[in-house]
């Protein structure tokens, strides 16, 4: 199983803030590799002075400025630091059907003081964020917890040069297809007018205030304070509009809450409710979350939500993080807009309870 971090992952650990990068990539998505092969396996087969060349042409046929390969990519050097780190994710046996409990990761990602410094900046950027959810229908709550978790703040971007760190992932070659792509996508961003030296972010290349992947920045970057350009690593207002962007693109639906918190009746038939759907994608993570069913039918078979935001008509899915005994959710269709931003339950779940601290709900 592979997991990109981001920037703020350190910064979770030594009690800064929350933060893990939104790589845009499924953490839960098999490699395509025998079960006993190396990364040597995985090298280019030239040297990585060689391998330049088949970035350049790549990118030559992609569509990059001549001028931009030829001034960015030939001083590129091998970052063997972003192969150890990308080596050294962590992550239990492909077949593994352990699950941590829920509750650990809870109490990290969901801090009293990253609800104090959210609740602070929700009350600085009032304005902002009233703007931002008029225009894109998405929870300021759910955008300054997406916010908290991925940088703590904007405090945690992460010093890594882009393109050094993007070829070097794409020679080392475990995922060559994804990054030699975010690597071009990068030069383009140049090509658009991203000045050289903004180009910095996580080890796995995620960038900016919302720690989008390069190809993200490209499609889904936004103007949030007006100015007529999506400044995403210098405008708070911009990389929240982004956050929104991106959210309403995954399939946002306005005024619907995310989730709400029930209790769940010990009789429940769990095996009545299993859902028979193949996800096309993160099928772990979807695995653990029943068939839909409208609220008004879960309350029938005993299912109580205990706060307010989820009507009897509304539709939802039911999540034991911690199994039967150790509390439930029920989950709405924004609740999937959450995971399309990073493929994690706990991730997922912490943004929304964040959001809520954060907002007094």
């Amino acid at each position: 199983m592979l997991r990109i971090w981001g920037a703020g992952a350190a910064a979770i650990l030594a009690g800064i803030g929350a933060g893990s990068a939104n790589a845009q990539v499924d953490p839960l998505a098999p490699m395509a590799q025998p079960a006993a092969a190396t990364y040597a396996q995985y090298a280019a087969p030239t040297s990585f002075e060689g391998y330049k060349y088949q970035l350049m042409a790549r990118a030559r046929r992609e569509g990059v400025r001549e001028s931009t390969i030829q001034a960015y990519v030939p001083p590129i050097s091998l970052n063997r630091r972003v192969m150890e780190l990308d080596r050294s994710q962590p992550g239990g046996p492909p077949n593994s059907s352990y699950i941590p409990p829920f509750s650990p990761y809870r109490r990290q990602h969901v801090t009293a003081d990253l609800i104090r410094r959210g609740q602070a900046r929700y009350t600085s950027t009032y304005s902002s964020l009233n703007r931002i959810q008029a225009r894109y229908g998405v929870d300021p709550g759910v955008l300054l917890a997406i916010y908290g978790h991925e940088t703590s703040f904007g405090a945690v971007t992460g010093g890594f040069d882009l393109l050094e760190a993007l070829a070097s992932l794409a020679y080392e070659g475990r995922r060559r297809e994804m990054f030699e792509s975010e690597f071009v996508s990068a030069l383009k961003l140049i090509d658009l007018g991203v000045p050289r030296w903004r180009l910095k972010g996580s080890y796995a290349g995620a960038t900016g205030y919302p720690q989008f992947m390069p190809s993200v920045v490209v499609r889904l970057r936004a103007d949030g304070d007006g100015d007529g350009y999506a400044d995403i690593w210098g405008s708070e207002a911009d990389g929240l509009a982004s956050i929104a962007n991106y959210l309403r693109n995954a399939g946002w639906k306005p005024g619907l809450t995310w989730g709400v918190v029930v209790r769940v009746p010990s009789t429940l038939n769990r095996a009545a409710i299993r859902s028979t759907l193949q996800a096309p994608r993160c099928q772990r993570v979807y695995a653990r979350h029943s068939r839909w069913l409208t609220v008004g039918q879960w309350r029938a078979l005993g299912v109580v939500p205990v706060q307010s935001g989820l009507t009897d008509r509304d539709v939802a899915t039911l999540m034991e993080p911690d199994g039967p005994d150790g509390g439930g959710f029920l989950l709405t269709n924004n609740y999937r807009a959450i995971l399309d931003y990073n493929c994690s339950n706990f991730y997922a779940l912490s943004v929304g309870l964040l959001a809520n601290a954060i907002t007094r709900r």
